[in-house]
């Protein structure tokens, strides 16, 4: 059983310990080229990001607190407990993908075959008795959980992936694990692997079984900066932005399409609106953080060696604008600051936020445009 959450600067000292596994984690039948970005790098090399402080201007009432994941409004016993990321397939066969809504933050990153996969991180999800259907790890994913103290849930995972996996500050429920059965189930809907599903009920009890701590660390003091409550970001000096196109995801070709009324993005995949498989209702999102990411191939079966540490340019889109980014990490396992033209950590507006992991070589192939004179939104994803 993994011992306790291991916090702070024994976090860094832990990813230093990691990089030893990583390059002796091979395939017998395979020959890997020395290509690791993790384990040649020191966490010294690692731009050190410091946030200028802010204050809000309303006072936050007795017993509330911004979530850190959306910035909304809620109960410090809510706030203050962990949250769980947890891997969803996102192949054709796989999807409406059921609970996705409930979740406040949704990674979106290319694996191997050309296709995605998504990590929706849940703070609220009382009561919920199917998520997913849940798939595996890839390890990139963990630095993105990492950042919110998450506790992550995977069904199997790549082999590059276990060295990460093995090490106890990666707290993580897994469906190939002693407890798997009281955390996962099957059903009889789909075939297999797609098949995989979670529940809040699951979830709870896998924590126990593991003796993870539910609470967040005295330490952490969240990921995302939030505007205001009475105020809004509205990117004014950016450029338009009311359709959002990632052609770099080749299978799916998702794009968000920005509804004025409800000042949010409708996510649309495959041709047609997404879904979640437990509301009939389609995905809406205030914020779209776009990342841009180097990476190396693993082997010759497209694993990706994707770069989750080093730093990178981006876009934030909000309220029908987009502005150029940066983003850095303070740390190997800390979180990743989005920096302006001006040298500001932005802010992002209160609700719920997508994050795009896009390769280096792919950034042409996101598409922002305006709408057309009609004001009608195109059906197909040219």
């Amino acid at each position: 059983m993994k011992r306790k959450f291991v916090q702070g600067a024994m976090l860094v000292a832990a990813a230093a310990a990691f990089t030893l596994f990583v390059s002796g984690c091979r395939k017998k039948e395979q020959e890997i080229e020395d290509s690791d970005i993790y384990a040649s790098r020191d966490v010294t090399e690692y731009p050190q990001y410091t946030p200028t402080p802010t204050e809000t201007e309303n006072p936050i009432p007795e017993g509330m607190m911004q979530s850190y994941l959306s910035g909304e409004l809620v109960s410090q016993e809510a706030g203050l407990h962990r949250p769980i990321a947890v891997m969803l397939n996102n192949i054709r066969e796989a999807v409406p993908q059921t609970g996705i809504s409930w979740a406040d933050v949704v990674y979106e990153a290319p694996v191997e075959g050309d296709i995605t996969r998504l990590m929706g991180i849940f703070e609220n999800y009382d009561g919920l008795e199917k998520i997913g259907s849940v798939r595996s790890c890839r390890e990139y994913y963990l630095f993105f959980a990492q950042e919110f103290e998450a506790i992550y849930a995977h069904y199997g995972q790549a082999i590059y992936a276990k060295p990460f996996l093995d090490e106890d500050f990666i707290q993580n429920l897994s469906g190939l694990e002693q407890y798997s059965k009281d955390i996962f189930y099957r059903t009889s809907d789909r075939v297999a692997p797609h098949n995989a599903y979670t529940s809040y009920d699951g979830i709870q009890k896998g924590i126990e079984d593991y003796g993870y701590d539910p609470e967040h660390s005295k330490s952490y003091h969240g990921h995302y900066l939030f505007a205001d409550m009475d105020t809004e970001e509205t990117l004014e000096s950016g450029s338009t932005a009311d359709v959002v196109r990632l052609n770099c995801y080749q299978t799916n070709r998702p794009w968000f399409e920005y509804d004025a009324d409800a000042k949010k993005y409708l996510r649309f995949q495959y041709g047609e609106k997404q879904i979640d498989d437990a509301t009939d209702e389609q995905l809406s999102y205030d914020n779209l953080l776009i990342q841009y990411h180097s990476y190396k191939p693993y082997d010759q079966n497209g694993y990706l060696n994707i770069d989750a540490i080093s730093g990178g340019k981006g876009m934030y889109i909000t309220r029908g604008k987009a502005v150029d980014i940066r983003w850095e990490k303070d740390a190997v396992w800390g979180v990743t600051h989005y920096i302006d033209e001006n040298e500001q950590e932005i802010h992002l507006n209160r609700g719920k936020t997508w994050v795009a992991i896009v390769l280096d070589d792919d950034t042409d192939k996101i598409l922002i445009e305006e709408p057309p004179e009609d004001s009608e939104f195109p059906a197909e994803n040219e």
